[in-house]
């Protein structure tokens, strides 16, 4: 009997690292304007060795790096938190890739093998938030993450691997 796979096994969850290859730096969480999310773009916060999520009309030359999700995680009281939904702690370090390969959920488009990634930068909604990764231009509310390129196809929950800074 032959059996068929129909499915593609799940990539992970955003901001999971995914090859052993990476350069990762530590840097504070802006208390004022926190980053809410794993798998995102940062760009560096007004206070010194802080970040802050990409905000509106963002450039890919204001991006230093994506949050990393740390294992093993301390929830505190969070610690029953499904898989794939932990949120970053509002104060204290995190983690960043500077250089590697990181899972990020992509929000738009079919990424493929070194594909284009994009960044939403303007008119967000609930699927699309602002520093948002997406593999299809959207005029002047994307722009081009001049240091990242898709690593294949997204899994089933829209779950892709990108490569950032490697080789550029």
């Amino acid at each position: 009997m032959t059996q068929i796979i129909t499915n593609s096994m799940p990539m992970g969850v955003p901001g999971d690292l995914s090859r052993s290859h990476a350069i990762v730096e530590s840097y504070n969480q802006n208390v004022t304007t926190p980053v809410g999310k794993y798998g995102v773009p940062v760009k560096l916060g007004a206070v010194a060795d802080t970040i802050s999520p990409i905000a509106a009309a963002g450039t890919s030359a204001s991006v230093v790096g994506f949050l990393v999700r740390d294992f093993p995680s301390q929830g505190g009281s969070l610690s029953n938190e499904a898989f794939g939904v932990a949120v970053p702690p509002l104060s204290g370090p995190l983690s960043v890739l500077k250089e590697g390969y990181i899972i990020v959920k992509n929000n738009a488009g079919t990424p493929a093998k070194e594909g284009v990634v994009y960044m939403r930068i303007g008119t967000p909604t609930a699927d699309k938030p602002i520093g948002g990764i997406e593999a299809v231009a959207d005029g002047a509310d994307t722009v081009v993450l001049v240091d990242a390129q898709f690593m294949g196809a997204a899994d089933a929950e829209g779950n892709a691997e990108i490569r950032y800074r490697v080789g550029n």
